[in-house]
């Protein structure tokens, strides 16, 4: 750490803060919805303000309270931990107009502690985001944990009690499994802050090691949906769409992929890894997610559940790159996340916009709605065919480095399992495309959902195109990936 700045817990604050003045307003709903949009332009400014900073090569950091010996919060804006802010934030920004929208098209009820559930989830994904070291990340991981919960059973039905319980039981039982793993690194590695290259790096191979790594992967591979770890998922499609969005594009499979990499390059090191072996196994268990997921999405024919389980694979590209070490593939990796992020939420924000015009959630039930809603179909289009890897979009930028990472770490097999991937995407996805645009029958008559719907997933698509046209331009995720990427592995060898 370079010194205190107050920035990061600032980043912190505000959307906590969000939190608070969402419940203090209960009765009043345009405060209500005002602190919800203010407080996420507010976090993008304090979080932007630190970029040119962190790309220079500087950390600025707060360290915040001891809780017992060994055991300190602290936070630190590294190039990583600002890559994952920026994403839940600026997302934050066009989920927080898409759920005025929403909320009020669908009439939902309990808006207040919907705002509030939501506002604290930000702040636990940027808490994550910058934890200077793991006792810090956990905390603010839990914290996310219970503050999705009530958005999970929101609409309060049986079915919807069900699977926010199944989510809380997946989510806090891996929840005290990475405790463990943390409290067993104290020990090894008494108050290690995360370091690039990993604060275990240099230690000798030793099965408790393997051991360590395990209950790191359970703890971290719930939130990530690595199978078979994943069931939580799928059955949360039941909460409001942009709940869905949060789960799959802001925050909590963010964190959980965020988690697995800060295990892998800033407590283990990609040296170690490969000196236990441990780094074929993780990267075996994500492609085997990738290509099984990506099978199970086939067969499912709800909008929502089909993209959930697209999301299961999509997730493990990044968890792929972690495995794999090299500087391309951490770098493709770290950069699909923000490439999921806004290619995915488009597709979410899509889903409920057809939602609010038409009511449909089955993709049978879709033949034709292209031709009354040709806006919304043609950002749906731009997220399916992003996350299919089409050149000049989003996803195709992360997947390529996937590529070339995995012939630079010797193991071409993987570049393989890229390519089927892509084709199981446009197997599942292309169809959807092709039926809206071609199918049913009948005049055109356009209807688009109101414009606090469509203008967040307009921009959205917008900017998958962006950064898939100019990934080092139009954003800075690009550089801030490589960044972190090159620090992974010069920490390693130094």
């Amino acid at each position: 750490m370079e010194g205190l700045d107050l920035r990061p817990a600032i980043a912190v604050a505000v959307p906590a803060a969000a939190a608070a003045l969402t419940l203090l307003f209960g009765d009043r709903p345009r405060l209500r919805e005002g602190a919800s949009f203010l407080a996420p332009i507010a976090t993008c400014a304090v979080l932007a303000s630190m970029v040119p900073e962190v790309l220079a090569g500087s950390e600025p950091a707060t360290a915040l309270i001891t809780l017992a010996p060994g055991f300190r919060l602290g936070l630190t804006a590294d190039a990583f931990g600002m890559l994952f802010a920026l994403l839940a934030s600026g997302l934050w920004v066009l989920t927080a107009l898409y759920n005025v929208g929403y909320l009020r098209a669908t009439r939902e009820r309990h808006q207040t502690s919907y705002y509030a559930c939501f506002a604290l989830c930000v702040a636990a994904a940027v808490g994550i985001a910058l934890a200077a070291n793991l006792i810090t990340l956990f905390i603010f991981y839990e914290v996310l944990t219970l503050a999705t919960y009530p958005l999970v059973a929101h609409k309060r039905t049986p079915e919807a009690i069900t699977a926010a319980r199944k989510y809380l039981a997946y989510t806090l039982g891996a929840g005290q499994v990475l405790l463990l793993a943390i409290v067993a690194t104290a020990v090894l590695a008494p108050g290690a802050d995360l370091r690039p290259g990993g604060f275990l790096a240099g230690t000798a191979s030793d099965p408790a090691l393997w051991v360590l790594f395990v209950l790191f992967m359970i703890g971290c591979g719930v939130k990530a949906a690595l199978m078979p770890l994943h069931a939580w998922l799928p059955a949360a499609m039941v909460a409001p769409t942009p709940v869905s969005a949060l789960l799959h594009a802001v925050a909590v499979v963010k964190a959980g992929t965020f988690a697995c990499v800060r295990v892998v390059g800033w407590v283990f090191g990609v040296d170690l890894m490969r000196d236990l072996g441990a780094d074929l196994v993780l990267a075996t268990a994500a492609a085997v997610t990738i290509l099984v997921a990506s099978v199970r999405a086939l067969g499912e024919s709800n909008l929502k559940r089909r993209l959930a389980y697209s999301t299961v694979g999509q997730l493990s590209y990044i968890v792929l790159g972690a495995g794999l070490g090299s500087a391309a593939a951490l770098a493709g990796g770290m950069f699909h996340m923000a490439a999921h992020g806004l290619l995915k939420i488009t597709l979410f924000f899509c889903a409920g916009s057809i939602y609010v015009r038409t009511g449909k959630t089955e993709i049978p039930a879709l033949e034709g709605i292209g031709r009354t809603m040709p806006a919304t179909m043609a950002a749906f289009t731009i997220g399916a065919l992003g996350l299919t890897g089409m050149p000049a979009l989003a996803g195709f930028v992360g997947k390529w480095q996937l590529g070339l990472g995995s012939l630079d770490a010797g193991h071409g097999v993987f570049v393989g399992v890229l390519v089927a991937s892509g084709l199981l995407n446009a197997a599942y996805f292309l169809p959807i495309v092709h039926g809206a645009f071609f199918g049913g029958s009948g005049g055109i008559r356009f209807d688009e959902a109101p414009p606090a719907l469509w203008i967040p997933l307009a921009v959205t698509a917008a900017a998958s195109i962006a950064i898939g046209v100019a990934p080092g331009a139009a954003l800075p995720f690009y550089e801030l990936a490589w960044q972190a990427a090159r620090a992974v592995v010069a920490g390693g060898t130094s």
